[in-house]
C-alpha cells in the first residue's frame, strides 16, 4: 500500500512547479517584449533580410552635346562608358571571412578593410569598388559569394578631350558619391546626375525572387542631356588661335568668348592652358581647372572706354565730333595726376579720336561731362559689379573704388582701372553696342532634353536697353574708326567693317600698393560685319613678355578668328578689299 503524501510536501512541490512556470512564462513574455517593441526594428530588419532583396538602381548621367548650325546632329562631348560597381549586401554573406579573402585578391584591397565593409549588419548596400573591368567582374562571378552582386555603373567620358574642358568640368568623387566638379558638369549636376532607384523584394530559400510576392520597385530616373549653343568648328579654331597666340608671346595664358550680340548665344569660349577631363587627375596645376572667362576679374583697361563715350553720347553731353584739348595729363584736386599712355600729348581732339588713340584724358572728360553719379547709374546699367547669369559658376567683378566717392576713383574708371570686370561681362556689356542698345543675358544652354522626351529650348533674354539704338549706331561707327585709323588695324579683315576696341591694362599688385612692372593684359573687343553683327567676340592675352600692346598680340588673334567666323557663316564682303 502507497502511502499517502503528506500535504505540506505536495504544496511545497506544486508551488515550485507554479513558480518555475511563472519564471517561464516571465522569460517569455520577456524576450518578446525585447524582440518586438525594445529591439523589433532590428529583429524586423533581419528577418526582411533572410527573406528579401535589396537593389539601388543607378541612373545614367545625362549627356553634354554642342549643335550644329548647318546640320541637325549633334556632337557628344561629355558621354557615359558602361563600368561595373561591385556591392555587398551584408545580411546574405554566409561566410564573411571567406568572402573578404576572395574580394581582396581580385580587387586589390586590404582584406581586413573589405571584412569591416561586409559584416555592417546594419547596412542594406555597401559599395566595394567602382570601376571593374569586365575581367574583374567575371573573376568575382567565379566565386560564387554569396551576398556580393554587381551593377552597371557609367563612367564620365571626353571625346574630344581637351576640347571646351573648362567649361565642361568633369565628374569626381566627393567621398564615396559621383558629383560634378567644375564647370557645367558642376552647374547642373542635380540635372545631369539623375536620380537613383530602389528595388525591395522577397526571396525563397535559393534565393529567387517570389513571383506574386510583396515588391517595391521605385525605378531610377536617368539625368538630363543637355544641348549647348557652342560651334564645335568655331571653338576648335578659337582654342587653336589662342594656344597658338600664348605660346607666340610668351605669355601665361588667355581667354577667347565668341556670342551672337543678338541672342547672347555662347558661340565659342575657352582658356589656354587647357586640360583633358578624361585625365584630370593628372593635372598639376588646379589653376588649370579655372574657367577665366567668367571667374577671371581684371582690370579691363581701354576696352573699357566705349562704354564711357556711349553713356556720355546717350546723355546728350558729347557726339562724335565734340572736341576738347587734351593736355597729356588731368589734376586731381588732391594734386595726384592722371597721365595718357606713354606719356603723350594730344592737343585738339574730337570724341572718335579719343578712341582711336586711346587718350586717357579723352575718356575723363567725357564722363565729366554727365557728373560721376551719372556715370555710376551706366556702369550698373551694363551689368557691371553683377553676376551675368551665365550657366557656369561665376564671378561679378567689383565697383567698391566708387563707393567711397573720391574723384580719381572715377576718372580711372572712366578708362578701365581701378575697377575690375570679367570677361563675359564686358562680353554682356558690348552687346548693347553691338544690338541697337539692347544688352543680352549670355547664355550656353540651347536646349534640356529630359528622359521623357521632352524639350526644353531657352529663349534668348533683353536684360536692358541700356543705350538708345542710335546712340548704339554711332558708337559702333567710332569703333569702326579705331579699326580703320588707330590701334585696332591689326583686327581688321580686308572686304568688312569691323568695329572694336584695343585695351592693354596694367596689372594691380597683390598687396594692394599700385601696380606690377612690366605686366600687363592685353585685350581686344569688337564685333562684325557692324552693319549687321553675327558674332561679338573678346580675346585676353595675360602677361605677354615678348610684346607690349594688345594691338599686337590680341588684336591679331581676334582678326584671325574673325576670318574664319565669316568665312564659315558664308558671309559676303560689303566693301571693297583695301577700301
Amino acid at each position: 500500500m502507497v502511502g499517502k503524501v503528506p500535504k505540506n510536501l505536495f504544496n511545497q512541490r506544486s508551488g515550485f512547479l507554479t513558480a518555475f512556470l511563472l519564471l517561464f512564462l516571465v522569460l517569455i513574455v520577456g524576450r518578446l517584449f525585447s524582440l518586438q517593441i525594445i529591439n523589433g526594428q532590428a529583429a524586423r530588419e533581419e528577418a526582411a533580410a533572410q527573406h528579401g532583396i535589396y537593389r539601388k538602381l543607378l541612373p545614367s548621367r545625362g549627356e553634354i552635346k554642342l549643335a550644329d548650325k548647318f546640320s541637325v546632329n549633334t556632337v557628344t562631348v561629355a558621354a557615359n562608358l558602361k563600368s561595373y560597381l561591385v556591392y555587398a549586401v551584408p545580411q546574405d554573406i554566409a561566410n564573411p571571412e571567406l568572402a573578404a579573402a576572395g574580394l581582396a585578391s581580385v580587387l586589390d584591397l586590404d582584406s581586413k578593410e573589405v571584412l569591416a565593409k561586409i559584416t555592417q549588419k546594419d547596412k542594406k548596400y555597401v559599395p566595394l569598388k567602382k570601376q571593374l573591368t569586365e575581367e574583374q567582374q567575371q573573376k568575382i562571378k567565379d566565386l560564387a559569394l554569396p551576398g556580393i552582386y554587381f551593377d552597371s555603373e557609367d563612367t564620365r567620358f571626353y571625346p574630344e578631350k581637351n576640347l571646351l574642358s573648362q567649361t565642361l568640368g568633369f565628374v569626381g568623387y566627393k567621398g564615396s558619391a559621383k558629383s560634378g566638379l567644375y564647370g557645367l558638369e558642376r552647374y547642373f549636376d542635380s540635372d545631369l546626375a539623375g536620380t537613383a532607384g530602389e528595388l525591395i523584394a522577397e526571396k525563397d530559400s535559393s534565393g529567387a525572387l517570389i513571383f506574386g510576392s510583396n515588391k517595391e520597385n521605385r525605378p531610377e530616373q536617368d539625368g538630363v542631356d543637355l544641348i549647348l549653343t557652342v560651334d564645335k568648328n568655331i571653338q576648335f579654331q578659337v582654342e587653336n588661335v589662342l594656344k597658338d597666340t600664348v605660346s607666340k608671346n610668351g605669355a601665361d595664358s588667355g581667354t577667347v568668348i565668341v556670342v551672337n550680340p543678338k541672342t547672347g548665344s555662347v558661340l565659342a569660349i575657352a582658356n589656354y592652358p587647357d586640360f583633358d577631363p578624361n585625365l584630370y587627375n593628372k593635372v598639376e596645376n588646379p589653376k588649370d581647372f579655372t574657367n577665366d572667362a567668367v571667374t577671371g576679374n581684371y582690370e579691363p583697361g581701354s576696352i573699357f572706354k566705349p562704354l564711357t563715350m556711349a553713356a556720355a553720347i546717350n546723355e546728350g553731353k558729347v557726339t562724335p565730333d565734340t572736341t576738347y584739348v587734351d593736355t597729356g595729363q588731368v589734376v586731381e584736386s588732391d594734386g595726384k595726376i592722371i597721365k595718357n599712355a606713354d606719356n603723350k600729348v594730344y592737343g585738339l581732339q574730337n570724341m572718335t579720336q579719343v578712341l582711336d588713340e586711346s587718350i586717357n584724358t579723352g575718356a575723363v572728360f567725357a564722363k565729366e561731362q554727365i557728373g560721376n553719379q551719372k556715370f555710376y547709374e551706366y556702369l550698373k546699367n551694363f551689368g557691371l559689379g553683377q553676376a551675368t547669369g551665365i550657366e557656369l559658376p561665376e564671378t561679378k567683378g567689383n565697383l567698391d573704388n566708387l563707393k567711397a566717392n573720391i574723384a580719381i576713383n572715377y576718372d580711372t574708371a572712366s578708362f578701365g582701372q581701378g575697377i575690375t570686370a570679367t570677361p563675359i561681362q564686358m562680353v554682356q556689356a558690348f552687346t548693347a553696342l553691338a544690338n541697337n542698345g539692347k544688352m543680352m543675358k549670355p547664355y550656353l544652354v540651347q536646349s534640356k532634353i529630359y528622359p521623357d522626351g521632352k524639350v526644353e529650348n531657352t529663349k534668348p533674354q533683353v536684360v536692358k536697353q541700356v543705350i538708345s539704338d542710335k546712340t548704339a549706331n554711332m558708337v559702333s561707327a567710332m569703333l569702326v574708326s579705331v579699326v580703320e585709323n588707330g590701334h585696332g588695324k591689326k583686327a581688321g579683315v580686308p572686304g568688312y567693317y569691323i568695329a572694336g576696341k584695343t585695351g592693354t591694362a596694367q596689372v594691380a599688385r597683390k598687396d594692394g600698393k599700385g601696380y606690377e612692372e612690366n605686366n600687363n593684359i592685353g585685350t581686344f573687343l569688337g564685333y562684325g560685319p557692324v552693319e549687321d553683327p553675327q558674332f561679338l567676340m573678346l580675346v585676353r592675352i595675360n602677361h605677354p613678355r615678348d610684346v607690349k600692346y594688345a594691338e599686337v598680340t590680341a588684336a591679331p588673334a581676334w582678326g584671325e578668328i574673325a576670318q574664319f567666323i565669316l568665312n564659315y557663316y558664308h558671309i559676303a564682303p560689303t566693301r571693297t578689299v583695301g577700301k
